[in-house]
């Protein structure tokens, strides 16, 4: 490369520094903005909030929407052990699952694969309906108020199975025929050699994988009538969903009813419920990045 070249590269990429770094900074704070701003009215009083409204920084400093959130600490952490529980199981078997049956649908050799692709996606445009569906669950498999109706359910996604077909789609088949030859079974392949290669797709769908089932409280509503097996996301969707509920939990307290933080507590159920993913998220963005952009351009 000549001199000027070089300085005219060198140029370039002073220019795009100038204004992709301001650009990338601004797109950074759009999207921390919000989540400050929840941060600074859940430890906002009240009447701050309904008289001046929200701010990005608390004007009267309180604590007493934390203090009705976790004024009943065994109903949190229970909520809490709950629904870590399920996103670990969920999220393991899920992930395993769906990685497994997209690697199984791109294999060249399997000569059902496309009557299978078809059985998968037929299932995305029409759908059996609630009442059967809760009657399969209920009375034919006979899971209600058990562990594995907040598991089961949705475990599989026809949507991750074709990320990691198309992700699939970019490892070379000769791996497999060569540990073929070796005398590896199908098994064997998939754990040993497509695993390990598959990082990127794996963190991908098991990010998506987990924050389905941390943010699920529909089959919990459904399916699941005992409180000490509820969900952190349901017991707030309760909390949240209903004033009356907020003033029965104030009237246990020592907060009196009229003075209920309500706007407050929102803002901090969410500080509570979003905290764990958000410290989940810069562990595995570099996988979630590689990974979704290989899937989405793989046939």
């Amino acid at each position: 490369m000549s001199e000027s070249s070089r300085k005219k590269s060198s140029g370039d990429v002073r220019l795009f520094k100038a204004i992709g770094y301001p650009i990338l900074i601004l797109f950074a704070l759009i999207c921390v903005l919000p989540f400050i701003l929840i941060v600074s009215s859940s430890l906002t009083d009240e009447s701050s909030i309904i008289q001046k409204g929200y701010s990005l920084w608390p004007r009267d400093f309180s604590l007493s929407a934390y203090r009705l959130v976790f004024e009943n600490p065994i109903r949190i952490v229970r909520a809490y052990g709950m629904t870590i529980l399920v996103t670990v199981c969920g999220t393991i078997l899920g992930t395993f699952l769906n990685v497994m049956t997209g690697y199984v649908l791109q294999r060249k050799d399997f000569k059902w694969r496309n009557l299978f692709s078809f059985y998968f996606f037929f299932t995305t445009l029409f759908s059996g309906g609630l009442v059967p569906w809760y009657i399969m669950i209920v009375r034919q498999l006979h899971l209600k108020n058990t562990i594995w109706v907040l598991i089961i359910p949705t475990l599989v996604s026809v949507w991750y199975i074709i990320l990691a077909k198309g992700f699939m789609a970019g490892v070379p088949y000769e791996i497999t025929e060569s540990a073929k030859i070796d005398g590896a079974g199908d098994f064997q392949i998939f754990l040993k050699l497509i695993l390990p290669l598959s990082k990127p797709v794996i963190a991908t769908i098991g990010l998506f994988t987990a924050l389905t089932y941390w943010n699920d409280w529909y089959m919990c509503m459904l399916y699941v009538d005992k409180k000490d097996m509820m969900t952190l996301q349901y017991m707030l969707y309760q909390l949240m969903g209903s004033i009356k509920a907020l003033r029965e939990l104030a009237s246990q307290t020592s907060i009196s009813a009229s003075t209920m933080p309500i706007e407050s507590t929102k803002m901090a159920l969410t500080v509570v419920t979003t905290g764990p993913i958000l410290l989940l998220y810069p562990f595995v963005q570099r996988y979630f990045v590689k990974g979704l952009t290989v899937g989405s351009v793989k046939s």
